[in-house]
């Protein structure tokens, strides 16, 4: 048994030194190094190669170095009967919701507008809100979203949430189905995407699901680039329904150098950093799985394709 590493942004040498600083002995090698494809039955991958794994037959795991799984299940080239998993980590969830806040709060002071009147010696105050003022709606009701309400509950903030499904947290209302997401809409004065992205959530901030927030409404989304129709963003900023963005993730990238977003004055860019899985946090949990594997005890974490997380 062996476990190897797919992932093409330079940071193979970075986690595979993190695996064997914890697990010295354990067999981990990267794709891009000589290894022993047959005695692999774990591949763990972060947006890998289309085609990369169908050169391990006795693959018994496909895990996500992350929260997100809808590039392994896109890739209409894994193998199918292979179990997939993904991280639930506590860290990820506080960085996600640190970021979330910290781009709230600076738009209710309108502290990323100062920074440009700053840049261009503009001396102009202008009106701020107060947390009283919104209601955060949470898109997802998962393990991200839940932290990141437990973050902004005690500061005050009315919050509301949405999923699919019905569920029952206690401390804040969450609404489910078509007819909860329209009431879920209205009242959300600021809307953060914390959605999996599944073929049901594909581009669902759309001009149709945007339109129904409040005028002059806020989206940050930080869940996967594919939610949002990007094409049809700008025009209702322009119009004045949403006051703006603060984008995380794209459908392509790194962004092309001539993408409309990069010039918008109201389109905050961060290049899909809100959560960045951390190897000390993270390799415990993805080596607990590949000894779970030796002992052929259930995985931990697993995904239903069908579903999409």
């Amino acid at each position: 048994m062996a476990i190897v590493l797919i992932r093409q942004d330079g940071k193979l040498d970075l986690w595979k030194n993190a695996f064997l600083g914890q697990y010295p002995d354990l067999p981990v090698f990267h794709y891009k190094e000589p290894h022993p494809t047959e005695e692999v039955t774990m591949a763990i991958v972060w947006k890998h190669p289309e085609g990369s794994l169908a050169h391990y037959p006795n693959l018994q795991c496909i895990a996500s170095f992350g929260a997100g799984v809808d590039f392994i299940i896109e890739d209409n080239t894994r193998p199918k009967n292979v179990t997939i998993t993904r991280v639930i980590d506590p860290a990820l969830a506080a960085d996600m919701s640190e970021y979330v806040l910290g781009t709230i709060l600076m738009y209710l002071k309108n502290l990323d507008t100062y920074r440009q009147d700053q840049a261009n010696k503009s001396w102009r105050p202008k009106a701020y809100t107060r947390i009283a003022d919104h209601t955060i709606g949470i898109m997802g009701a998962g393990t991200l979203g839940i932290t990141l309400a437990n973050s902004l509950l005690p500061l005050g903030f009315n919050v509301v949430g949405w999923s699919r499904e019905a569920k029952e947290v206690g401390n804040f209302k969450i609404f489910h189905g078509q007819e909860g997401k329209t009431n879920f809409l209205r009242q959300s004065t600021i809307l953060v995407c914390l959605l999996p992205l599944t073929d049901a959530t594909k581009e669902i901030l759309d001009k149709e699901t945007l339109s129904q927030l409040p005028k002059g409404a806020y989206l940050i989304n930080v869940a996967r680039g594919g939610h949002l129709a990007e094409q049809q963003l700008i025009p209702l900023i322009d119009s004045g329904h949403l006051s703006g963005a603060c984008l995380d993730v794209f459908q392509q990238e790194p962004m092309k150098q001539d993408h409309p977003f990069w010039d918008h004055p109201k389109i905050k860019i961060t290049p899909h950093v809100a959560s960045v899985s951390d190897p000390a946090s993270v390799v415990p949990q993805l080596v607990e799985n590949y000894y779970r594997l030796e002992k052929k005890m259930p995985l931990v974490n697993t995904v239903d394709p069908s579903r999409g997380y």
